[in-house]
């Protein structure tokens, strides 16, 4: 059903682009079919670029909660929505992005496998309208005259790291440079303070009974991924068809330059988006919390008049 569903419609694709471009290079069949993934995943990288910037924009209104909800839990936790509601933020926007990029990162390494292990499948699992495409008929013929390499330079067939232990290095340079755009990529959103704490130093002091502010806690976190998300990239693709590196260089690469382009607009720029929240609601509280504030007071005070 995987296969059906999935692998084979994109694995298609990817075979479709190679027929189709002048030299018949697999390597750039690999960095076109990229670009039209990342191109086409635009508009879920708009939206959790703007959450991720809104989150930041409204940190202060989330300590400012939390010092009011003076540690009931329930309290704070509707409160917090209740920001999130009225600011139009969703926390857990990253989510889609990652339901459409896991599924394709899994078929893409199915399909490559495929190539790896048997290149005749590019003839074998391509639809009947692709398999017409004359050069696909060619290759039908005669296997050998596919290349699987990036213009020659680099066999994208082998891993960076052998079975027998040995070290392909055209293959480790485009490993360690995927490894380095996700770095680049996680630390371009992240907030640039000189006051944060490390995780540690936040769980160390939760220990001895402090309260951990959430946001700080979010923003550690993040720190760390920067850190642990590329490391977790060159685990599973150190051993990898280079291929596979490829288009996780290539598509994290315009990844960068996509949000780069949207942080320059206004709409993405932090100081902006928090004057603009503060334009709106002066006292930077939310709606619930003024009401909230205010529930007996001045109505008392109201009914003493009318007596």
């Amino acid at each position: 059903m995987f296969d059906t569903l999935i692998v084979q419609p994109i694995f298609n694709v990817l075979v479709l682009i190679y027929g189709l471009i002048p030299g018949h290079n697999f390597g750039l069949a690999i960095i076109l079919f990229t670009v039209l993934v990342r191109f086409a995943m635009f508009p879920l990288v708009k939206k959790q670029l703007r959450n991720t910037v809104a989150m930041r924009a409204i940190q202060p209104d989330l300590k400012r909660i939390k010092k009011q909800a003076a540690g009931n839990r329930q309290q704070e936790s509707l409160l917090t929505m209740a920001l999130y509601k009225e600011r139009g933020v969703n926390p857990f926007s990253s989510i889609g992005l990652l339901v459409v990029q896991i599924p394709l990162f899994l078929a893409l390494y199915a399909g490559l496998k495929r190539i790896v292990d048997d290149p005749q499948s590019i003839v074998d699992f391509s639809y009947g309208f692709v398999q017409n495409l004359s050069w696909l008929k060619e290759l039908a013929g005669n296997i050998n005259l596919f290349d699987d390499s990036l213009f020659g330079l680099v066999d994208l067939s082998r891993s960076a790291v052998s079975n027998a232990g040995g070290v392909y290095w055209p293959a480790m340079i485009i490993v360690l440079a995927s490894s380095l755009v996700q770095w680049l990529q996680i630390k371009q959103t992240l907030p640039k303070s000189k006051d944060t704490r490390t995780l540690r130093s936040i769980l160390k002091d939760s220990s001895k009974g402090a309260t951990a502010d959430s946001s700080e806690v979010n923003a550690a976190i993040g720190r760390n991924m920067s850190f642990f998300f590329p490391i977790l990239i060159f685990i599973l693709t150190v051993n990898f068809a280079a291929a596979l590196s490829l288009y996780w260089f290539i598509s994290g690469a315009v990844a960068y330059l996509q949000q780069a382009y949207l942080l320059k607009q206004d709409e993405y720029d932090i100081e902006k988006i928090a004057a603009a929240m503060a334009a709106k609601n002066p006292a930077s509280k939310p709606k619930t919390v003024k009401s909230t504030a205010k529930t007996s007071g001045p109505k008392k005070k109201r009914n003493k008049k009318r007596r």
